[in-house]
């Protein structure tokens, strides 16, 4: 059964390491909240300012027997070098001064202000993590999907066809996170995980005992007080070993059936892409559409065989059930809620 590896620095060991006060811990405690496949990405630093270079190895030496007094031809290893983007995720908000000091608590209704602000933030990480296109918006970084885009590409062994035809299909993916497989990045000289900033500039106390706030304008060009906050990501991602993802791409939606009686049979394509991965040394995790999530569900419900590989764990969030795949926790991915044409 896979296991979360407690030695792979996660979201949340990387800001609270930043934050030993505990500020930072709950905006991750409220990330893994929002998505539980915040719990598992590993998130390491990389060597530039603007990423990661790192070299992958594209080819294994030639080996050979021997006779006596015979020699076997020299061989070595092929090599490249990747450099891996990163990009700056960022977000401002400002909130009027006299419903913070109304509220009660300021700090706590800023915090309840940003949650909408760290939950988009987190989304908008997931939506690149699989979709990001650098090539496209060199703003971003190159994610999941574009780079497993051809059953006859470079990753080619990594990708299962579920038959859809359409322009409407879905993906399901099978992910082991791990900092030597892959991995969250983020800059040389950067801080790792969501950081929150009071940019507010005059934090001066006022007669009613209270920060004065900054003066700015609403919609018709008019002055108030407000409170302002930042919320900086600095994050990418990097692939050393593409053969720890496996994709199944192509499954039309709208041929599954909880019986399993049309459309592509999702516990075969699981089976399939634990076939294919290279192993499960790390935070290995599926991750499906909800819709594809709630087919998965209502099939191994629906199941009479003996066995069908599905289960409940709480991977060590006591209260939380999660759907499982023969141990491995399989994660509703709302940034997977995507047509997606057909790969080929």
């Amino acid at each position: 059964m896979a296991v979360r590896n407690a030695t792979i620095p996660s979201l949340m060991d990387v800001m609270t390491r930043l934050d030993p006060g505990g500020g930072l811990s709950d905006i991750a405690e409220i990330l893994t909240q929002t998505n539980e496949a915040n719990d598992d990405v590993s998130w390491t630093p990389g060597n530039l300012v603007t990423g990661d270079r790192f070299t992958m190895r594209t080819g294994k030496p030639t080996v050979g027997f021997r006779r006596l007094n015979e020699g076997v031809a020299r061989s070595k290893s092929t090599t490249s070098q990747v450099d891996e983007q990163a990009a700056e995720l960022v977000a401002e908000h400002q909130i009027d001064r006299k419903l913070a000091i109304l509220s009660g608590n300021i700090a706590q209704y800023r915090m309840d202000e940003g949650r909408s602000f760290i939950e988009s933030m987190s989304d908008k990480l997931w939506q690149t993590m699989f979709y990001g296109n650098s090539l496209t918006d060199d703003k971003s970084f190159m994610g999941l999907a574009p780079r497993f885009n051809s059953l006859s590409g470079s990753y080619a062994s990594q990708i299962i066809d579920g038959g859809g035809t359409g322009t409407d299909n879905r993906s399901l993916w099978l992910i082991v996170w791990a900092p030597d497989k892959i991995t969250g990045i983020y800059p040389k000289n950067t801080k790792g995980g969501l950081l929150h900033m009071d940019t507010t500039s005059n934090k001066a106390i006022g007669p009613d005992g209270f920060p004065i706030g900054d003066r700015v304008l609403d919609a018709d060009g008019n002055p108030y007080l407000a409170y302002t906050d930042h919320w900086e990501w600095n994050c990418g991602l990097k692939i050393k070993d593409p053969r720890y993802a496996v994709r199944a791409a192509n499954i039309d939606f709208s041929l599954l059936s909880k019986d399993r009686a049309s459309g592509a049979d999702l516990q075969d394509l699981m089976v399939q892409m634990m076939g294919r991965i290279q192993g499960l040394n790390g935070n290995a995790a599926f991750y499906a559409s909800r819709d594809i999530h709630n087919m998965l569900d209502r099939q191994a419900s629906n199941d009479g065989r003996a066995f069908n590989g599905f289960s409940r764990a709480n991977f060590g969030r006591p209260g939380i059930d999660s759907l499982a795949f023969r141990g491995v926790p399989v994660r509703r991915m709302d940034a997977l809620n995507v047509d997606e044409a057909r790969v080929v």
